[in-house]
């Protein structure tokens, strides 16, 4: 078991005061068998209301409606949660789990439908790479996956964008760059075109390095929020793969949501009223270990 610190700030200033429209917050992950929430505390500015719900995915979501008018909006997130992860081992898996075709059970299919069909055009130099990296027919799935996961980490250069949105599979692998976000995605559409069930997550990475005077060999997108591909294989569920570091069920992924597209997965996303001039906007995210025993849980 680990746990672990989370403290994930958003600050946006205006040039002059403006209103605020809805506002939605997708920064606290589910209790699960691999995660216990110990502490969630939510620090907002302007004050306003806030309402929790689960999405049809069953992702947690707070509706923050701020009140009156102001220059700022700042939402601060601190987490502490207890991983409990397992670890990766070979089953003896009776349904066919080749790279190509994965095959699903029904009952199965008719819920992965919406994961298994592309959501981009996607040009046909994409397929082409993907299909170069497939093995033998009878390679097992697990194999494919871990070995593309690696291929992009490798081949591809890491960098940080600050503006919204993601690239194309195309783009990504005309620049041969990207950012977690597009390497994920690249990933995601590529593996739908072989008939593979795959979902965008969002949430955080903690890196051992980050806890260490000399943080040399630091995760790339340890300092911000992350992005990483679950794809689902008969008999083993959803099985986390992050390209930007080559990772596979690894125990420094945090998952706070799970969505089709990126579009869905902004951590924060809302509207403003009024015309705000200018407009800057600052992101830190800082995951710590934690020792000692949990605090009292906090609403």
């Amino acid at each position: 078991m680990t746990r672990l610190s989370i403290r994930h700030e958003t600050h946006y200033r205006y040039g002059r005061p403006i209103s605020f429209g809805p506002q939605r917050l997708m920064i606290r992950p589910r209790d699960s068998h691999a995660d216990r929430l110990v502490e969630a505390s939510l620090q907002l500015w302007p004050p306003g209301e806030t309402r929790w719900v689960y999405d049809a995915l069953g992702n947690c979501l707070c509706w923050y409606q701020p009140e009156g008018q102001s220059d700022e909006l700042k939402i601060v997130s601190r987490l502490v949660i207890e991983r409990f992860p397992a670890p990766l081992a070979p089953l003896d898996i009776d349904d066919p789990h080749t790279a190509m075709p994965i095959v699903y059970a029904m009952a199965d299919r008719k819920v992965l439908e919406p994961f298994i069909a592309p959501a981009t055009d996607m040009g046909a130099n994409v397929l082409k790479w993907v299909r170069g990296h497939m093995g033998r027919p009878d390679e097992p799935a697990l194999d494919f996956l871990q070995r593309l996961t690696s291929a992009i980490h490798s081949e591809f250069q890491y960098g940080t964008r600050d503006q919204l949105g993601v690239q194309t599979p195309s783009e990504t692998l005309y620049r041969g760059a990207g950012t977690c976000r597009d390497f994920a995605w690249l990933m995601i559409e590529s593996l739908r075109r072989l008939g593979y069930a795959a979902r965008f997550v969002t949430g955080y990475l903690y890196s051992p390095t980050a806890d260490l005077p000399d943080c040399e060999g630091r995760y790339n997108g340890a300092s911000a929020t992350h992005a990483w591909c679950d794809v689902f294989l008969p008999g083993l569920g959803w099985i986390e793969l992050d390209p930007t570091n080559g990772l596979v069920e690894s125990p420094d992924l945090i998952s706070i949501g799970a969505t089709r597209t990126p579009e869905e997965a902004y951590p924060i996303s809302g509207s403003i009223i009024g015309d705000p001039q200018s407009c800057e906007m600052s992101v830190t995210v800082e995951v710590h270990k934690v020792d000692g025993p949990p605090r009292s849980a906090a609403a």
